[in-house]
């Protein structure tokens, strides 16, 4: 049987290993001329200096497990195609009082870091983490890997014990009001209401369950891949290879073709450059939002659950930077004085606040090849609304200004003369690159307790055989989750046959 897949992001890609594995010749088309989506590369050529290289998307690498099973179901060998190091410091913390911390992975150091500087108890620190682990073995097995519209995902013991345990979730207060319960000082509310970033929320209002995220990082581990984070795409794309995947790069898929015979839709195949090609399953890894107008005009969309909120947005500046800076690590993050202010004018306001937190990740901190010699490579983001029309060239302009005076205060250095090389990616570039609805990163928000519930399925409930994959779908967007709704499309299928 022949699979169509409708995209080359990371859930595409993991689909179609997943599906080769299972017996099927799988093709795979890709509008743009790169693996990845929103997981790809870059590099800006300096006359001066050199090259610097680029992740383009994605900085944070956690849950390699879900990475590890493809290789595995594949029966190959992960270290013949990726390598990943475990980071000791996770993230380096800057506030505007001068305070700098160490977020060491260890979390009993990390404990000891926040008491020594803070004053904040480690027995909080540590409590805190605990009661995340116990959200997440609740929850993880059941949200990551299953569907969620399924009745037989309800019918085991796993999500009986989640059910009879429902209240350990903590889904009626928000994650703000829970970390301003756990913590006496500011500053660790703060830092841990910024894991709402995680998935493009807003900590003052969706559910402190999403406080499930911090283990991800101490309790599971933050890795680096020792080649970059786009080396998680080119392993998968050189597995899925290896086992007879079939890309296809400048492929716009225009149409997902259906059969209307016999009272019932059922796919038949692909419209791809005017050509109409057969096949017997079709993975979408695009954009819910987009893909019903775009690929199934004809079809009723589910317009309730398209039309919920989405995710914050991204605006990002990839400095060549030419010079280092021994205060700063892999991950870093400056801190707005006045935080909820700062969300205020992104899910509010829409638009970007005076003081925004700015995060900044160095990949040349560990893959020295990333910058020329003696210069740095900083992804500098800052989060901010997803695309509804604002007027995108003067916010840039202004949160330059904003980002750059801000940081050249905090490290005593003037950041503007160190620049030697610029690119920029806004909402409007990451829509029209990535397909993805109003630039959000992660699809819909989670700012409400049922936002898990108001993701499309991984499956069409009206088409037979055609299913969906991706960030914008069931569990989210971020890696895992994308490699995780992969593997729920591959258990779907499977149960079929």
């Amino acid at each position: 049987m022949k699979v169509g897949i409708i995209g080359a992001g990371i859930g595409g890609i993991a689909a179609a290993i997943r599906l080769r594995v299972q017996g099927y010749e799988v093709s795979v088309f890709e509008a743009n001329a790169y693996f990845g989506g929103k997981l790809s590369e870059f590099e800006i050529a300096n006359k001066q200096q050199g090259v610097y290289r680029f992740d383009a998307g994605p900085s944070l690498f956690t849950m390699p497990e879900f990475v590890e099973e493809l290789f595995a179901l594949a029966g190959k060998k992960i270290e013949n195609y990726f390598e990943y190091e475990r980071l000791s410091v996770i993230t380096n913390y800057f506030y505007e009082d001068g305070t700098r911390l160490h977020a060491y992975a260890s979390p009993e150091k990390f404990a000891q870091e926040i008491e020594e500087k803070i004053g904040e108890k480690a027995e909080n620190i540590l409590h805190f983490l605990q009661k995340s682990k116990e959200k997440y073995d609740l929850t993880g097995d059941i949200f990551l890997r299953r569907s969620l519209h399924k009745i037989n995902s309800f019918l085991n013991k796993e999500t009986l014990h989640c059910i009879l345990n429902a209240y350990k979730l903590d889904a009626f207060r928000t994650m703000n009001a829970a970390n301003e319960h756990s913590f006496k000082t500011p500053k660790m509310v703060q830092l841990f209401n910024r894991y709402a970033t995680y998935n493009g929320s807003d900590p003052w209002q969706t559910p402190a369950t999403l406080n499930i995220i911090p283990h991800l990082e101490f309790g599971i581990g933050a890795f680096f891949p020792k080649k970059g984070m786009f080396s998680i795409t080119q392993s998968l794309v050189n597995l899925a290879k290896d086992l007879g995947v079939r890309f296809v790069l400048n492929a716009k898929v225009e149409e997902i073709l259906l059969d209307k015979s016999k009272g019932k839709k059922k796919v038949k195949g692909l419209k791809v450059g005017g050509e109409m090609l057969d096949f017997d399953l079709v993975v979408s890894n695009m954009d819910i939002v987009n893909a019903y107008p775009k690929l199934l005009p004809s079809e009723k969309p589910p317009t309730k659950i398209l039309n919920q909120p989405k995710s914050s947005s991204a605006l990002i500046f990839y400095w060549g930077i030419n010079r280092t800076f021994a205060e700063l690590d892999l991950h870093n993050i400056f801190f707005s004085a006045d935080y909820k202010t700062e969300f205020e004018h992104i899910f509010k306001h829409r638009d970007i606040y005076k003081d925004p937190t700015v995060y900044i990740n160095i990949t040349s901190k560990n893959k020295a090849d990333d910058a020329p010699a003696n210069c740095e490579n900083w992804f500098v983001m800052v989060n901010v609304p997803n695309n509804t029309g604002q007027d995108w060239d003067r916010l840039i302009g202004e949160a330059k200004a904003n980002i750059l005076a801000k940081i050249s205060r905090l490290l005593g250095t003037d950041i503007a003369e160190h620049i030697e090389a610029e690119a920029i990616l806004d909402p409007r570039s990451i829509e029209s690159r990535t397909s993805s609805s109003q630039g959000s990163l992660y699809g819909n928000s989670s700012n409400n307790r049922y936002a898990a519930f108001l993701r499309h399925a991984n499956f069409s409930s009206t088409i037979e055989n055609l299913y969906f994959c991706g960030g914008s779908v069931h569990p989210g967007g971020g890696i895992p989750l994308a490699l995780s709704s992969a593997k729920i499309v591959g258990d779907l299928v499977n149960l079929k046959r």
